[in-house]
């Protein structure tokens, strides 16, 4: 990933935090490919269910909220599954860079659609103004029928 050993560390920990926050997020491929084997291995560990388990993904998850939700609601959702915990999506490319990008999630993630509203359509604010004002003044050229500027160009050649 092109980074030192110190900082991909610490853009794994936040990444594995977000995955378990949001349970989805975006970024490029290659992190995603990267973050799919810590995700699976940090699952399987946190199954185990003892006291050590649960130290050793507080010691690399630096996000409390994300353990929280590890522990209650993703693992009773793994535990008859042994492996393949994430789902990589590829994106397409980014702009400027053209990197391959890619959407990591677990398996099974609920997803939200938003409601639709049943209200009636407003008015909008051009139909709103049209309304209120009266219909503008043809100009001179519209009254007393002269030729455009276009054909008067074309009748002096």
């Amino acid at each position: 990933m092109g980074r030192t050993s110190s900082h991909r560390q610490a853009l794994l920990r936040n990444m594995l935090g977000s995955l378990f926050l949001y349970e989805a997020i975006g970024t490029t491929l290659a992190k995603a490919k990267e973050l799919a084997r810590s995700a699976d291995k940090m699952i399987t560990l946190a199954k185990q269910g003892s006291l050590t388990a649960r130290r050793r993904i507080s010691a690399l998850i630096h996000q409390p909220q994300a353990v929280k939700k590890l522990y209650q609601s993703i693992i009773p959702r793994f535990a008859e599954k042994n492996s393949g915990y994430t789902r990589i999506i590829k994106k397409g490319f980014r702009r400027g860079d053209n990197a391959p990008l890619a959407l990591i999630e677990l398996i099974g993630r609920e997803v939200k659609k938003p409601k639709k509203k049943t209200k009636e359509k407003s008015p909008s604010r051009r139909s709103k103004k049209a309304e209120e004002k009266p219909a503008p003044k043809k100009g001179k050229r519209a009254e007393e029928k002269l030729p455009s500027r276009r054909a008067r160009k074309a009748g002096d050649k």
